[in-house]
């Protein structure tokens, strides 16, 4: 029996009082508060349920199983852990003392089946022309930066741009904890790794993106942005590795890049304010907002910005292509609404043509202008 059989027996095992959410499809969260308080979220909407486990011990016996399983600790002194189940799901625990009023759980799902820019259309995530220029940036190698808060789909909205990258390039995909499947054959996942309970060395985000860079890529997936690695990112992305990827966590395209800027500065190169905003200008293209609508549980697409440096204020100077508009609601309630055109084109609009891939403009003629 292989080492990951066994990590799944043991796991359905211990997991066993949750083990029908995890075989849910249309489940994307457990969230786990205490052996006997259990929430779901489906759709969008939290729901509890009347699962529990036995005990506090039984809970803390099958995060003390995840956590042996992927050579990381989990104790008093270390009560925090990030882990991944054998299907991809991701794990996140807390114990007392850093959880003050139980053991906390938190379980991301994510589908079997990777959702694509036409299934994201069909839920009114995205306008039919958007997703068109979207595909079509992917092919003239704009750096895009997917922002959002917790739990709106920016990972799924990555991967469902990245199937536009074509099948020719070689991918690497950097990952704090892996989650992304490109449908392209050329692809090497490259995955963080925390320091365990044998002594060996983390290897973090930054550190994979440097290596990455010597590995020939064609283009560079980051999960997520969220540390020091920003600076190293964007110095790549002006100095020649275009059509970057990437997620970060920000409620407007502007909040995005002043995030990004802020966390350039985090490293350990010291460098001036004006330079870290000077860089992020020039390397990022456009930002896709999208956001989580409590009213129905619905994803969408609220906006795609172009960045257009700096104003003489020294501000960012961007410019909406795409806005989101409510158009109302359906009769079982859930919103309706476009992702409209604003009129406006972006400054790269006659690259298509100069590059010879025109052939790919049907429904977003609109964006585009011949040179």
């Amino acid at each position: 029996m292989s080492r990951q059989a066994i990590f799944e027996a043991s796991t359905r095992y211990f997991l066993q009082p949750i083990l029908p959410l995890l075989e849910d499809d249309t489940i994307t969260d457990i969230l786990v508060n205490s052996y006997d308080e259990i929430y779901i979220e489906r759709r969008g909407r939290l729901i509890r349920t009347d699962l529990k486990f036995s005990s506090d011990d039984a809970l803390l016996s099958a995060i003390h199983n995840v956590a042996q399983w992927v050579g990381r600790e989990i104790s008093e002194e270390h009560p925090v852990l990030d882990a991944r189940l054998p299907d991809g799901s991701r794990v996140h625990a807390v114990i007392p003392p850093a959880a003050r009023t139980g053991i906390y759980l938190t379980i991301r799902r994510f589908p079997r089946q990777t959702m694509t820019l036409d299934d994201m259309v069909k839920l009114n995530t995205i306008s039919e022309m958007a997703k068109e220029f979207l595909e079509i940036c992917v092919r003239l190698r704009k750096n895009m930066l997917i922002s959002g808060g917790t739990g709106t789909g920016k990972t799924v909205l990555l991967g469902a741009i990245s199937r536009a990258i074509p099948q020719e390039e070689r991918v690497v995909v950097i990952e704090d904890t892996s989650e992304l499947r490109l449908i392209q054959e050329h692809c090497l996942y490259l995955e963080a790794r925390h320091g365990g309970t044998t002594g060996q060395e983390g290897l973090n985000v930054r550190q994979l993106f440097l290596n990455s860079l010597r590995m020939r890529p064609d283009r560079i997936i980051v999960g997520e942005v969220r540390g020091g690695e920003a600076l190293d990112m964007i110095q790549s992305m002006i100095s020649g590795h275009s059509g970057a990827m990437s997620t970060i966590h920000a409620t407007t395209p502007t909040d995005a890049l002043i995030r990004l800027e802020t966390l350039s500065l985090m490293s350990d190169v010291d460098i001036p304010v004006y330079v870290a905003r000077t860089q992020v200008a020039s390397a990022i293209h456009l930002i896709i907002q999208i956001a989580r609508f409590s009213e129905d549980g619905s994803r969408k697409i609220t906006r795609i910005t172009e960045v257009r440096g700096l104003d003489e204020n020294n501000h960012y100077a961007t410019k909406d292509l795409f806005v989101f508009k409510l158009r109302g609601r359906t009769p079982d309630g859930m919103l309706v609404a476009d992702l409209a055109h604003t009129g406006e084109k972006p400054t790269f609009a006659s690259e298509p043509y100069e590059l010879g891939i025109e052939r790919f403009i049907n429904n977003s003629e609109p964006l585009w202008a011949k040179p």
